[in-house]
């Protein structure tokens, strides 16, 4: 797994989004440069859409949800919808589950600010759904929670 480093994140808010709204269907998408490892995320109200490659899907998607009383971070990476063959399906799952904890650094520390107003999101868990047309790509897997995604800030 590559090491996250802050200093390749930029990060975007799409209005009416703020370091400190919504709360509720906060919306995250992280993409990325493959020719030079910058991290792009964009927090939002809705999905920023236009920076998703359609031809890679290579992004992952997040959005604070309550359910129950209990908010939850789920996140969605698109793994096949038919397009790619098994093989190459089973290639992105693999990859995926090993970039995730990147990606799921990228998107804590890139939105660090937020949780100075809502700490308990800290501990919220964070479930990730790979989807796909094969069964055995197509999951919910629980990724921990926020807080051991977080970086420790230099001095």
């Amino acid at each position: 797994m590559s090491e996250f480093n802050p200093e390749k994140l930029s990060v975007t808010y799409l209005p009416p989004a703020s370091i400190f709204y919504p709360v509720d269907n906060r919306k995250y998408t992280l993409t990325h440069s493959d020719a030079t490892g910058d991290l792009f995320l964009s927090i939002g109200c809705h999905y920023d859409v236009e920076k998703i490659n359609g031809q890679m899907r290579d992004e992952v998607l997040g959005e604070w949800r309550r359910e129950q009383g209990q908010y939850a971070l789920f996140g969605k990476v698109y793994v096949s919808g038919g397009e790619f063959d098994e093989r190459l399906s089973k290639v992105r799952f693999m990859i995926f589950k090993k970039e995730l904890p990147l990606a799921l650094s990228a998107i804590v520390n890139g939105d660090r600010g937020y949780y100075t107003y809502y700490p308990w999101l800290l501990d919220a868990p964070i479930y990730i759904y790979f989807e796909s047309v094969f069964d055995e790509f197509n999951q919910v897997i629980y990724f921990g929670s926020p807080r051991q995604y977080l970086v420790k800030q230099k001095a």
